[in-house]
């Protein structure tokens, strides 16, 4: 959903024929998977700002709802198109609409390509030395980067030859039928608040980061309560920037000593681009990552049904300060920081012992970078049951990694509001505060905030005690 590094639509340009710019919202059974909540709210906003951009080149955006094959093979008719391009998808669940959809397009006399546009590299050039799909993040990043340079971007076309036809065509809405946007209620406001979705939020984002985050990528990336991260997960997830750009932007940037940063906070970021990689190697070889265990062994561990549980870490009402505060992050604001993301998962995974799938599903529905590959594959490494995963040992702590991480407690006091009158001493575990720190605090325990969910030594005991009996893997 961008003009600039668009392969496809560099290759429509340059056949001189005139182009129909469309997208299809394909939705039902069988299909992709329904998208959360915040991810239509982006959609929507991405399209509008896809719209603008192509119109402002003398192009059209049509919008589509139904069945891609059944949109494609109606408009090809009503506008005797000949060529058909897009940019590649790579989901089990996109590629069997494509793939048939490609085969059956040329086998009805079109012209049909796709092209790489969303990755740095293609999910099956990277192998083992021994030609495996790759399991281990390290091994799979060095073979990628021996393939060399990714491509450089393409440029944005000035001025584009848009179909001139002005009727609807078959299947054809406007943005408004999409029916993307919340309305009642309309829980939007923090991601608008949050975030411009389109090309041009992307590029000022990109811009913002360079300038603000990468000089100090390396020591501070984990400081939730700093803005140190690149907040481009969205935008990557729905194509208003490439990789390609980001990558060569931030390296020319470090390169001319533009930005301020080190080769070594460089490589710290494109090492976080790799794992978006990874995530889709994964995915294509895994197409059921997420809901099945990537290690079968976790297929028989002893989840504990807790729908209050469940509930009160949704709603940010653990009893633990960082953890909550990440998960009213992401109710109003439609994103967490990565760190705190981790923090989360592992409490929800290990101290409440709660499938893994009902967190991924939670962020799935309230992510606005609801990614389906990298969501699916950080819940399971989380979990220990995903490839490369943390070990079913690795339980964080969420009280030491709030005083690590947020040691002023600046991140806590932003999204937990009653308790910004503690001190910094406290308010990690304001259950170990004083009765009479609590009270000039505004704090009644259990009223005002709530009494943790579960002691941690016992949570990480009985977690402990259920991964120790699972089958080793075979």
């Amino acid at each position: 959903m961008r003009v600039s590094d668009n392969p496809a639509l560099t290759q429509a340009l340059a056949s001189g024929r005139p182009l129909l710019c469309i997208y299809c919202l394909e939705e039902g059974e069988p299909g992709p998977r329904p998208l959360g909540g915040a991810s239509r709210w982006w959609l929507h906003h991405a399209l509008a700002s896809l719209g603008e951009a192509l119109a402002q080149r003398g192009a059209r955006l049509r919008l589509f709802r139904g069945k891609a094959a059944t949109v494609l093979e109606a408009l090809c008719t009503a506008t005797h198109a000949r060529t058909v391009l897009w940019n590649r998808r790579y989901g089990h669940d996109a590629t069997a609409i494509d793939a048939p959809l490609k085969a059956q397009l040329r086998q009805n006399g079109l012209r049909c390509d796709s092209f790489a546009a969303s990755l740095l590299y293609e999910p099956w050039e990277v192998a083992t030395k021994a030609g495996d799909p790759a399991r281990v993040f390290t091994p799979f990043w060095r073979q990628a980067r021996a393939r060399g340079e990714p491509r450089p971007p393409l440029p944005a076309p000035d001025c584009l030859a848009g179909y001139a036809h002005a009727e609807r065509l078959p299947h054809e809405v406007d943005l408004a039928e999409l029916a993307l946007l919340p309305v009642r209620p309309d829980w939007a406001a923090g991601l608008r608040a949050t975030f411009m979705p389109g090309e041009a939020g992307a590029q000022a984002r990109l811009r913002d980061f360079l300038r603000d985050g990468l000089p100090h990528y390396a020591s501070q990336r984990d400081r939730p309560d700093l803005d140190i991260t690149s907040r481009l997960s969205a935008h990557l997830r729905f194509g208003n920037i490439s990789p390609h750009q980001v990558w060569h932007v931030a390296g020319d940037g470090v390169a001319s000593g533009a930005t301020g940063a080190s080769e070594r906070d460089l490589e710290k970021f494109r090492a976080e681009l790799g794992w978006r990689e990874f995530s889709w190697h994964l995915l294509h070889y895994n197409p059921d990552l997420a809901a099945k265990n990537f290690q079968p062994r976790f297929d028989n561990f002893p989840w504990r049904d807790d729908p209050a549980a469940l509930r009160a870490w949704q709603r940010g009402q653990t009893g633990y300060p960082i953890v909550d505060a990440g998960m009213r992050q992401l109710w109003q604001t439609g994103t967490m920081h990565n760190r705190v993301r981790m923090i989360a998962a592992s409490f929800l995974i290990k101290h409440l012992m709660i499938d893994w799938r009902h967190g991924e599903a939670w962020f799935w529905d309230t992510l606005c970078d609801a990614d389906p590959a990298s969501n699916a594959a950080s819940w399971q490494w989380v979990a220990g049951s995903g490839a490369d995963a943390a070990p079913y040992f690795r339980i964080f702590n969420p009280v030491l990694q709030g005083t690590k991480f947020d040691p002023d407690g600046a991140y806590i006091r932003r999204y937990v509001p009653e308790l910004a009158g503690l001190p910094q001493a406290c308010i990690h575990a304001p259950w170990q505060a004083a009765p009479g720190v609590l009270e000039r605090a505004g704090i009644t325990p259990g009223l005002t905030y709530p009494h943790p969910l579960i002691e941690l030594d016992q949570g990480r005991a009985r977690a402990l005690a259920a991964f120790a009996g699972l089958q080793p893997a075979r």
